[in-house]
């Protein structure tokens, strides 16, 4: 038996070798493309899943979620029972409260008395997990796709970002987490730099802006708050010019009131994916306060950082400015112009910056490798994915694309909700073995959305 080991660092590695099957090469049940959260959950759920021989892939040296937005103080929004095991299975060695056992910070974490973890610490505790795990590779990148009809199957070529290696892996079954994109308005991409960049990249810049003589950050999510309050703490130390720009008629908080956050359920899934697309689309759209405000505890921090930072009679010198887009931006000299319109009053104006932070959120990543087996995917008429209930792409293959990513339009809000990810790979993972080994229960909160089950 000839073996190839994909090393992902020492101590971890998977197997691709010949023989079994009746065929010259060896098939895995399940192939995972991209290991964010998701992934890295349902290859932990799957480490004693013995029936389904798995393996995931992802091009980055090492897990890192969003390591330019890892700012000291900033929080996970959802509980830390939100973590990769526990709402399958609280008993797993790989829940969050192991690995403080593991790391002797149980005792610090009593005392803490919270239920949000820090983003750095959910970041280390989802490193600690695929260290321990033996079916992820990291710096593996899937360059094309096939499905083999013949065969029935799935072929993956895998290039080593190092060496430039490849080789061939197959697979009866897929699961996508390739997770999104940050995305930079048109009007910024020519520009973009070290100077002109995307909240997922603040802090690889963030020394830039500490020699900056002015600041402008534009939008009003999370992230584009969680920028705005780290260069508030600093601005009175380096005495830049700070200015926060949204088109929102405010700087809107989340809606986090218990009941409300029930959307974030099963239940409202299930409730929300029997519409029509043309409905869901409708619906989705008047949701924006549920993901995309400002945590009230991020807004309570600003507005506290504000107040001192108005304490002396000198000009607080730091505007924030609602009701206003931006439509454009050029370089003057060594400085940016920004075209802005106060569309209430539509009354044009322009501001000018050395750094501009741009907060525009981030769109699904659909690879390209996608593209080489488009054929054998049912899409809508947008071009997005068309997925089944149990977040499986339409096909027109028997062998299955499980989806973790680009289902919003779908499944609804909670499809990036972290709270949601553990549900989700327990269908996945009861869907491949053919039984319930995770109970998926009817009724999970309070409310009742279907008044058809009444």
């Amino acid at each position: 038996m000839l073996v190839h080991i994909f090393t992902q660092h020492e101590g971890t590695a998977a197997d691709y070798h010949e023989g079994g099957n009746g065929l010259n090469h060896h098939v895995y049940d399940l192939a995972g493309i991209g290991i964010g959260p998701f992934n890295l959950s349902l290859a932990a759920l799957l480490e004693d899943t013995p029936e389904v021989d798995s393996v995931f892939f992802d091009q980055k040296p090492e897990f890192d979620w969003h390591p330019g937005m890892l700012i000291v103080g900033t929080r996970l929004q959802v509980p830390f029972m939100a973590d990769l095991v526990t709402l399958a299975d609280p008993t797993n060695r790989y829940s969050f409260l192991n690995y403080l056992a593991e790391k002797n910070r149980l005792y610090p974490f009593y005392f803490l008395q919270r239920l949000d973890i820090p983003r750095r610490e959910y970041n280390d505790y989802c490193k600690w997990v695929e260290s321990e795990l033996n079916n992820c590779c990291f710096g593996k990148k899937v360059t094309a796709l096939d499905y083999l009809e013949d065969e029935g199957h799935y072929s993956l070529t895998v290039q080593d970002i190092h060496s430039g290696e490849e080789e061939t892996i197959y697979s009866r079954n897929l699961v996508l987490g390739t997770g999104s994109s940050p995305v930079l308005p048109e009007a910024f991409r020519d520009l973009a730099s070290e100077r002109v960049f995307h909240t997922s990249q603040f802090l690889d810049y963030q020394d830039h802006c500490r020699d900056a003589r002015s600041i402008t950050v534009v939008g009003s999510g999370q992230s584009a708050a969680e920028a705005f309050r780290e260069l508030l703490k600093e601005r009175m130390e380096h005495n830049y010019k700070l200015t926060w720009i949204t088109r929102s008629a405010s700087f809107f908080s989340m809606e986090e009131s218990k009941l409300t956050v029930e959307q974030f359920s099963p239940d409202y899934v299930n409730y929300f994916y029997q519409f029509p697309q043309d409905k869901k689309d409708r619906i989705f759209a008047t949701q924006d306060l549920l993901y995309k405000g400002i945590s009230s505890h991020t807004i309570t921090d600003i507005y506290n950082l504000l107040y001192e930072n108005s304490v002396s009679n000198e000009e607080i010198n730091v505007d924030l400015q609602v009701l206003t887009e931006v439509n454009g931006i050029r370089e003057k000299g060594d400085t940016y112009e920004i075209e802005c319109r106060q569309w209430e009053q539509d009354y044009e104006f322009t501001r000018e910056s050395d750094v501009v932070i741009v907060g525009t959120g981030y769109h699904p990543n659909v690879p390209a490798f996608v593209k080489d087996i488009s054929d054998y995917i049912s899409w809508d008429d947008k071009g997005r994915y068309e997925v089944q209930p149990d977040y499986r792409l339409k096909v027109n293959v028997p062998n299955d694309i499980y989806v973790q990513s680009g289902i919003s339009h779908s499944h609804g809000i909670g499809s990036t909700n972290l709270g949601l990810a553990v549900h989700r790979n327990k269908i996945i993972i009861n869907h491949l073995l053919g039984r319930e080994k995770y109970p998926i229960y009817e009724k999970n909160v309070f409310q009742n959305f279907d008044a058809r089950k009444l």
